[in-house]
């Protein structure tokens, strides 16, 4: 038989990697470098939080900022169990605070709840009390002055600790919520790396090539984030952008290089010599890296339909993770495995066994294949049953927006937000009413606003004290209103619903030539999630027509590109039964730490929903892969399954436990956003590694059979992508270039 070589875009690739192995390497390290220096250089710019959003909120928020240049607001909550505000102790207590705030030149405004002016400082209980001011300059700047003034609270907590003294406000909220994202981000990074370690030890038994795939997909890590650091002054990223970051970059860098690194040792240990063995595993497995990366980027740029500026910047940060993480698979790889050669199994750790061997067998997943290949429709009716129970639940699922009360209870800003609620129902997070005239002051606008205050108080969900602000040109009024309710519950939404659907429009809002409308915590989260829902459609459509296009380009098959968008939806919807059954029925609350059943955080779905859709193709395509090519050397269809499903799954059981593994740790750390992420991304990537593809996937390509490579006349057009990805018989070694 002539020897031929494979001439793929990742067998090109390859094969250059391993001739210029040097180049290679240190090319690749000095981009990581260079990248990670220059974007801590430049800093990153977050999404500000005080920018306004969609809806109604939005518009609201644009005429507030345009008309009144406001300052953050701060209030620090004090209050005793025993004693009134009118006791000398308390009243000490009042005026240290105030003292120590007003000191600061970040500060302005201090008003103390002891000058008669300011009663409604004073809870109804006369046992709390808040000192309400501002931090002065810009709102945007706030958050970084936010610190001295923390640091006084908590020394004045030191010096009382008979009372409870907390801060809550626009920038010592953010300020906490930050802090929080970034400890649970540390303590990610700290479990997932040795975790990761150890799983990939046991999978290679030798230190060397464990240590290879994370080192690569650290590198990508820690490259993506100098990009995207870089990119953040063009488009500001979220908060959680670095978290996804992360996890993306360990699962699928991992993932990656564990294909191609076990291929070559397959290939090795089948006789090759070290440049065959590099080669094939460069045409074969580098090639569904290949096509895995693109579908997972595909399905990420879905979030760009969104419009939404955290959906786009989860998009860019995912996008480059995953892009580094391929480049590195298809360029360093192969240069290090050609220059360690054997060597690549040194360090072998003792009495340590491997999760599959090299000889493709497939070992315990051998049996399993074969019961389901005998008895296909038991077993695809068991599966697919199963994943069709553990989704019915997601037809229950309710978006709820993250607020105070889903945050940790361990953060003082959560304690002090909860008293503030208790002390002064609904001040905490007030709902406003923007009215913008010609002149606000005007009599008919004026009896408006007094005419909606009064319905409101009506109502009896909205308490006084109500407050008007007028800007100084009088075309701008802020009228604040408390509201119960924790700002996302149903009690708070109501609440909404009342002002936003009576009280605005047969008030304020039916006076002529005036716009009116409601913004607040509660209308801008309930404006966020209404336009996620909105853009689900869209965004599902994009990525399920473009993954089913690059499964049906890459595998010439109509059969097979709808069965993986099938398999993959089948998935998801499992997960997000899962996710239901646990954030909204409380299954395992208390194993996992949180309180909160309110409903999943409207980010979670859409975002499980591409991330998932991307990673369910890894292994798919890496599996089908194997598959095409047994059935185009002359295996029949069947044995070609039983094959393709054998001589992958040692490697899938290992980058799917790496997965699980790693999103696990997420459902750890202590925000409530985290744990909806890491227990979606769990569940869905072990029924993908396990139920989808060891049982439904083999089984319903049996009962296909012949009909698993159908292609109609009409679409024979379509490029043969892998016509020449076969490995070649042999070849003899290549010199490597020093």
């Amino acid at each position: 038989m002539p020897l031929t070589k494979s001439n793929n875009l990742a067998a090109r690739m390859g094969r250059w990697s391993a001739n210029h192995w040097k180049t290679a390497t240190f090319g690749w390290l000095g981009v990581v470098l260079v990248a990670f220096a220059l974007g801590a250089m430049a800093g990153t710019k977050t999404i500000d939080s005080n920018d306004p959003g969609p809806g109604e909120s939005g518009r609201m928020d644009r005429i507030l900022d345009e008309g009144f240049k406001q300052p953050a607001a701060e209030s620090v909550f004090i209050q005793s169990g025993s004693l009134e505000v009118t006791d000398p102790a308390f009243k000490h207590v009042v005026e240290d605070v105030v003292r120590r705030i007003a000191t600061l030149g970040v500060v302005q405004n201090v008003q103390s709840p002891l000058d008669p002016e300011n009663a409604d400082q004073i809870a109804a209980s006369g046992k709390a009390a808040l000192v309400n001011f501002e931090i002065r300059g810009d709102p945007d700047k706030a958050v970084d002055k936010i610190g001295p003034v923390l640091d006084r609270v908590d020394v004045a907590q030191q010096i009382h600790p008979a009372f409870f003294i907390g801060e809550f406000g626009d920038a010592s909220a953010v300020d906490a919520i930050e802090g929080a994202f970034t400890d649970d981000l540390a303590k990610a990074g700290e479990l997932s790396l040795p975790i990761t370690l150890a799983i990939l030890v046991l999978a290679f038994g030798a230190l060397v090539a464990a240590g290879i795939p994370l080192i690569l997909a650290l590198t990508a890590v820690f490259g993506t984030f100098g990009l995207v650091a870089l990119f953040s002054h063009i488009l500001p990223v979220a908060q959680q952008a670095p978290a996804l970051v992360l996890l993306i970059g360990l699962a699928v860098g991992v993932d990656y290089s564990m294909f191609y690194l076990k291929r070559a040792r397959e290939e090795r240990a089948a006789g090759r010599s070290i440049h065959a063995a590099v080669e094939a595993a460069a045409a074969t497995s580098g090639r569904s890296v290949l096509i895995s990366g693109l579908t997972v980027m595909t399905a990420m740029a879905g979030m760009f339909l969104t419009g939404d500026r955290i959906f786009a910047s989860f998009a860019i940060a995912t996008i480059t993770v995953v892009a580094m993480a391929v480049l590195g698979s298809l360029t360093v790889l192969p240069a290090l495995l050609c220059r360690f050669g054997d060597n690549v199994d040194r360090l072998r750790v003792p009495f340590v066994g491997r999760l599959r061997r090299d000889d493709g067998q497939g070992g315990v997943w051998s049996g399993i294949v074969e019961h389901v290949m005998r008895r296909p429709v038991l077993w695809a009716a068991l599966s697919g049953g199963l994943l069709v129970a553990l989704a019915i639940p997601a037809f229950q699922l309710h978006l709820q927006t993250a607020g105070p009360d889903t945050y940790p209870e361990s953060l003082v800003l959560v304690q002090t937000y909860n008293r503030m609620q208790d002390a002064f129902p609904g001040s905490t997070l007030p709902a406003n009413v923007v009215v913008q005239a010609a002149d606000v002051n005007a009599p008919a606008v004026q009896k408006a606003i007094a005419e909606l205050e009064q319905r409101a108080l009506a109502t009896g969900r909205m308490h006084d004290p109500i407050t008007v602000d007028v800007n100084q040109d009088g075309t701008v009024a802020n009228i604040s209103i408390p509201a119960e309710g924790q700002g996302t519950d149903a009690v708070s939404t109501a609440s909404l619903d009342a002002l936003r659907e009576d009280i605005v429009p047969d008030t304020v809002g039916a006076l002529p030539d005036v716009e009116a409308g409601v913004t607040g915590l509660t209308a801008q989260w309930t404006d966020l999630k209404d336009e996620i829902k909105s853009e689900l459609p869209a965004v599902f459509a994009f990525v399920l027509l473009f993954a089913f296009v690059l499964m049906l380009l890459a595998f010439r098959s109509l059969v097979i590109a709808a069965k993986a968008i099938v398999l993959n939806l089948l998935s998801v919807a499992a997960s997000y039964g899962v996710l239901v059954l646990v954030f909204q029925h409380g299954v395992g609350k208390g194993v996992l730490g949180f309180s909160s059943t309110a409903g999943i955080d409207p980010v979670i779905p859409l975002l499980l929903f591409v991330i998932l859709f991307g990673l369910s193709m890894d292994y798919h395509v890496f599996i089908l892969s194997r598959i095409r090519e047994a059935f185009n050397r002359g295996m029949e269809s069947d044995e070609a399954i039983a094959y393709g499903i054998r001589s992958t799954a040692g490697v899938v059981t290992s980058a799917a436990i790496v997965m699980v593994a790693v999103f696990a740790v997420f459902a750890t750390l202590s925000m409530l956003f985290f744990k909806q992420f890491g227990v979606g991304l769990a569940v869905a990537v072990l029924l993908d590694a396990t139920i989808v593809r060891a049982v439904l996937l083999p089984a319903s390509m049996r009962l296909l059979g012949d009909w698993n490579w159908y292609l109609p006349s009409w679409l024979e057009w379509l490029p043969h992508f892998d016509a020449d990805s076969e490995p070649a018989p042999e070849a003899p070694a290549t010199p490597v270039s020093a």
